[in-house]
C-alpha cells in the first residue's frame, strides 16, 4: 500500500503517518527529512534539488510507503503513485496551538526535532496561515484529478 498525507504545519500529518505505519507495517517517510539538510549546523538549509529528487525516487520505488509533508510542487509523482491520499485541514487555532506545543516539547527534550528558535516558530506560524489559505487552494486544485483516492479529514 502507498499512502500520501498532505496538510499544513500542525495538521496532524506525522501523527496519522505513525499510526498508519504501525497499523499496516509500512515504513513512514517525512518529506521534511528530504527537503532540509538536517546534518547542517544551520537551521533551514535546504538540500540540493537533485539530491532531494533522488531521495524521493528511492522511496517511490519501494513496494509500500507512507509519505507525509506539506510539499506538493516538487513531489507530484507521490500523488500519482499513491493508492490513498489524505488531505488534512484543521482550524487555525488548533494548528497554531500544536505548532507552539511542539516547539516547547522539542525545547524540553520530550520530542525529537529541528533546532528551532522563537523567531523561527513565529515565522512558521505566519507561513502556516498563508499555507492554509493560498497553498491549500492550490493543493485542492492539484488533487482534483485524484478525487477517487482523496480522503479529506
Amino acid at each position: 500500500m502507498k499512502i500520501r498525507i498532505i496538510g499544513g504545519p500542525g495538521s496532524g500529518k506525522t501523527f496519522l503517518a505513525e499510526k498508519l505505519s504501525k497499523e499496516y507495517g509500512i515504513p513512514h517517510y517525512d518529506l521534511d527529512d528530504i527537503q532540509w539538510d538536517n546534518a547542517s549546523n544551520h537551521y533551514g538549509k535546504k538540500r540540493d534539488p537533485h539530491e532531494r529528487e533522488a531521495l524521493l525516487n528511492d522511496i517511490l520505488k519501494r513496494d509500500g510507503w507512507i509519505i507525509e509533508g506539506v510539499y506538493y510542487a516538487w513531489c507530484k509523482q507521490s500523488f500519482d503513485d499513491a493508492d490513498i491520499i489524505y488531505l488534512l485541514s484543521v482550524p487555525r487555532c488548533k494548528y497554531r496551538c500544536r505548532i507552539i506545543r511542539r516547539y516547547f516539547r522539542r525545547k524540553l527534550g520530550m520530542e525529537k526535532g529541528k533546532k528551532e528558535s522563537v523567531k523561527s516558530v513565529r515565522a512558521l506560524l505566519k507561513w502556516a496561515d498563508k499555507y492554509n489559505t493560498v497553498n491549500m487552494a492550490e493543493i485542492r486544485s492539484l488533487l482534483s484529478e485524484y478525487n477517487e483516492k482523496v480522503t479529506e479529514q
